[in-house]
């Protein structure tokens, strides 16, 4: 699609663009209540970030375009936030078009609920690699607690580790990740980017709600094991009285055998 005119590159993926929402499922407007904190924290932050780095750009759920060797179409994903390096205003009115951008995206940020399958993940990590070759991709699970951040080496994802804070290092974004208070916070040239108090608050909650949810999971697996472990010992109790009636009837039986005819 690159060697179209700008505008007809534009109209095609603006088309595209209209094409996307209208075929969008009603699930992907449902979202998970920790999804949405894990946002707001997100948001937050990297405001905070742009006053002192203008260059350093997110976005919030905005479709990303971009050509697809061999297809008329462009590639489309949808990531939850996105962030580019750029000391311009970015134009993006409906959808990401990367040919018609200044700059490609730099750093994926996906959070993913149990409770709400919006998107396939699985499906995005091929197309950040393969295809738009971002060079960073941050992954958080909230139900598990798991969070990744992937550096694109060569043409593959490589999975980063921790520097001596135990936090994930962007160095173009002068940026660290971790996981604090069961979030993913944001540390920016070293100092914990803060939270409005509200937020705070809202975010509190939400953690309560989830160990509440993780404590009444515990307590159903526990009375699931009780009651295995009662059905065991009740199987095993009945097995040895079926073993203590057969010897019974043994000995009946060998008494019987052994006594002299009338």
């Amino acid at each position: 699609m690159s060697t179209y005119p700008r505008a007809i590159i534009a109209v095609n993926y603006a088309e595209a663009a209209r094409e996307y929402l209208r075929r969008l499922p009603p699930e992907h407007f449902m979202e998970a209540t920790d999804h949405s904190y894990q946002r707001k924290i997100t948001l937050e932050s990297f405001d905070l970030i742009h006053v002192h780095r203008p260059d350093i750009q997110l976005f919030n759920e905005l479709l990303v375009q971009y050509p697809k060797v061999g297809q008329k179409k462009p590639g489309q994903v949808v990531p939850d936030n996105m962030v580019v390096i750029c000391d311009k205003p970015i134009d993006a009115d409906g959808s990401y078009d990367v040919p018609l951008q200044p700059v490609a995206p730099f750093c994926m940020l996906e959070y993913v609920s149990k409770n709400s399958r919006r998107k396939d993940y699985d499906d995005n990590f091929d197309k950040y690699e393969k295809e738009l070759k971002v060079p960073y991709y941050l992954l958080f699970y909230p139900d598990t607690q798991d969070l990744t951040l992937y550096h694109l080496v060569g043409d593959r994802y490589v999975s980063q580790t921790p520097n001596e804070h135990g936090r994930y290092a962007i160095p173009e974004l002068e940026l660290e990740a971790e996981l604090l208070d069961g979030w993913v916070r944001y540390w920016f040239r070293g100092e914990l980017l803060p939270l409005p108090a509200e937020l705070l608050r809202e975010v509190e909650a939400a953690r309560r709600r989830l160990e509440q949810e993780k404590q009444r999971a515990e307590q159903e697996k526990q009375r699931a094991d009780s009651l295995q472990q009662a059905l065991e010992e009740a199987q095993q109790k009945r097995q040895a009285m079926e073993r203590e009636l057969e010897q019974l009837r043994a000995q009946l039986s060998q008494k019987r055998g052994n006594a002299p005819n009338s």
